[in-house]
């Protein structure tokens, strides 16, 4: 059986919560260069501050031992003095490194650089909660790979931060990050394209290849679903950039031609690497 599907079945079942977090690495690249001098001194502890709360903090009880690489690179753009507080306006950009990539335009936040960060799930705080938002986006494209719709209680954590930062008195870039996780959470096409494909490569490294097949189909009919459910939406367009190459050497190898022409229609805008990959299989 795939280790993937181990994985889920093991974790699901855990009775006993282990406390260790679901970032593995964090990397945080600060571009601070519209900033002063003196602008930049007090963010000079953000680097580090923002790994220890990707590191130190347990999102899920459940998955807690998944590993995920992070990267994080913010641009600052700004200052706004707000009363006593210098507003920071950035924009930013979240990645596991892999099909996962989430770019936000608008951020706004204060930092306070001799506190340390921590998210309070009731309290809203716009650095933290920024933060945690896009932690639990990742984090559910991540548990979707294990478990169908796995992701569904990460999606909900950040729509209600989502909702509380709208109601905030800094609301910049809030209404937009509810849209974002209502599309993710409802494209389902791409959330069973994504677990199909992970699933298929752990049943492809044990050789199983009958059973590969079945989820190569399975992962095109969510490619479709996903085109007739939300449109070419850039999600799933990242997904194929990511994978195609991939995708369309695991078709060579099971020979299928069929499902190679199925790819071409349904990624057009890397149709060349199916059509050379077609021309490599004897008819």
């Amino acid at each position: 059986m795939a280790s993937r599907i181990i994985l889920s079945i093991y974790l699901v079942s855990l009775s006993v919560n282990i406390a260790l977090a679901q970032f593995s690495s964090v990397d945080v690249t600060i571009d601070d260069r519209l900033l002063r001098s003196d602008q930049r001194q007090e963010i000079i502890n953000l680097n580090s501050d923002i790994k220890r709360f990707y590191l130190n903090t347990t999102w899920d009880d459940n998955y807690s031992d998944l590993s995920i690489p992070l990267y994080v690179q913010i641009i600052f753009e700004g200052v706004t003095e707000k009363g006593n507080e210098s507003i920071y306006n950035c924009q930013a950009l979240f990645s596991n490194g892999g099909d996962l990539r989430y770019f936000d335009k608008s951020v706004q936040f204060y930092y306070n650089s001799g506190s340390s960060l921590y998210y309070d799930p009731v309290l809203f705080e716009p650095l933290t909660g920024f933060f945690a938002y896009y932690a639990h986006l990742i984090l559910a494209g991540e548990i979707d790979t294990y478990e169908l719709n796995g992701g569904n209680s990460s999606f909900e954590l950040a729509r209600d931060i989502a909702l509380r930062g709208s109601s905030s008195d800094y609301k910049k870039g809030w209404g937009s990050r509810t849209t974002l996780v209502d599309n993710l959470n409802r494209n389902n096409g791409l959330r069973k394209t994504r677990l199909a494909w992970y699933i298929a490569m752990d049943l492809f490294k044990n050789g199983e290849m009958d059973a590969v097949l079945e989820e190569m189909n399975t992962m095109i009919n969510g490619i479709d679903q996903s085109y007739r459910d939300v449109g070419r939406d850039n999600h799933t367009q990242y997904f194929l950039k990511i994978h195609s190459k991939k995708i369309a050497k695991i078709l060579s190898m099971l020979g299928q031609r069929e499902l190679l022409k199925d790819m071409k229609e349904l990624d057009p805008d890397r149709r060349d690497i199916y059509q050379s990959t077609l021309e490599t299989i004897s008819k």
